[in-house]
């Protein structure tokens, strides 16, 4: 495989591979040297068109856990401020010498066109409403941990469905690993079409909260919104939210997951947050251990997977 452009790029087979290899690199990231020889002399270049925390520094971190050498762009300054296109700044950095371009832009499709332009690696961080198949990986990876196995759960995915490129990409990763995936939102965040989804819809959460596995709240992305979707983020809260009230409803060994950033006191309180039935620091953590088998997927020979550097024992 050259490109992680979206999650049917793996199917379920290559979930599960990103899964065992994964396994390795969580075993590195304990280590009190966490770092491996296994891309050494390879760079991986971060071209990030939109803001980002913790992706970009989990794929920055995983590099350098690998050995890698990383380069970051940064729009803010660089000749895209000049009227630089982005095939001629991408076309650019390859020619400084790359093996992998990690890109997040605010348009759909970008990764697969860049692809189409360049000899490097191509890994989609986010492309508009479209893809963000790492967090998908990692988001599956943390289940795993937890409960085992995907088969059978019943996940519901809460919120604006609409505008997210993490509901589109973890629909594709829980169903292909045998999860029941429910949407629960208002009808003006859900997509216009669900043909093709392997999902089940709800408009009420409250009716199906006892019975999850998992729940997984996305953030009301107000800066994607060119209308009023939502009488106000208070009724939002009051008929979505994880409050309180709804914590308690919830299965004592369900799971409360959600990509970050969080609105906390819009889809989900402080207190649910905080719950111990809350993964969402792991999801973080794991996702620099994910985001290293991905880059060792593409980019690795089969050695050094996980052997620590000469001079590092």
């Amino acid at each position: 495989m050259k490109h992680l452009l979206s999650v049917q790029d793996l199917g379920a087979e290559g979930v599960h591979e990103v899964m065992r290899l994964t396994d390795s690199f969580v075993e590195v990231s304990g280590r009190a040297i966490p770092r491996v020889p296994a891309l050494r002399g390879k760079t991986v270049v971060s071209l990030f068109y939109e803001d980002s925390t913790r992706t970009r520094l989990s794929f920055e971190t995983a590099a350098k856990r690998l050995s890698a050498d990383t380069m970051t762009f940064s729009v803010s300054s660089s000749s895209v401020n000049k009227g630089e296109s982005l095939r001629d700044t991408v076309e650019t950095i390859e020619a400084m010498g790359i093996d992998a371009v990690v890109v997040r832009h605010k348009s759909s499709g970008v990764p697969w066109r860049i692809a189409s332009w360049v000899n490097a690696s191509v890994i989609n961080a986010g492309d508009g409403w479209h893809q963000h198949p790492t967090q998908a990986l990692l988001d599956c990876y943390t289940i795993r941990s937890r409960k085992g196995d995907l088969g059978g759960l019943r996940i519901a995915i809460v919120g604006d469905v609409m505008h997210s490129r993490v509901a589109r990409s973890d629909v594709d990763a829980f169903a292909a690993l045998g999860a029941e995936v429910l949407l629960v939102a208002p009808p003006t965040l859900l997509p216009a079409s669900l043909e093709g989804w392997p999902v089940k819809i709800t408009h009420s959460l409250d009716e199906v909260i006892g019975g999850l596995d998992v729940i997984y709240l996305l953030r009301i992305q107000r800066e994607r919104m060119t209308e009023a979707l939502l009488p106000s983020l208070r009724e939002y809260r009051a008929v979505y939210g994880l409050t309180a009230d709804r914590l308690r409803a919830l299965r004592r060994d369900a799971l409360v997951m959600h990509p970050g950033p969080m609105n906390r006191g819009v889809e989900i309180d402080a207190e649910a947050a905080e719950d111990e039935r809350s993964v969402i620091t792991a999801q973080v953590s794991n996702g620099v251990a994910v985001r290293m088998a991905v880059l060792y997927l593409l980019l690795g020979s089969g050695a050094d997977l996980v052997a620590p550097p000469a001079g590092d024992q």
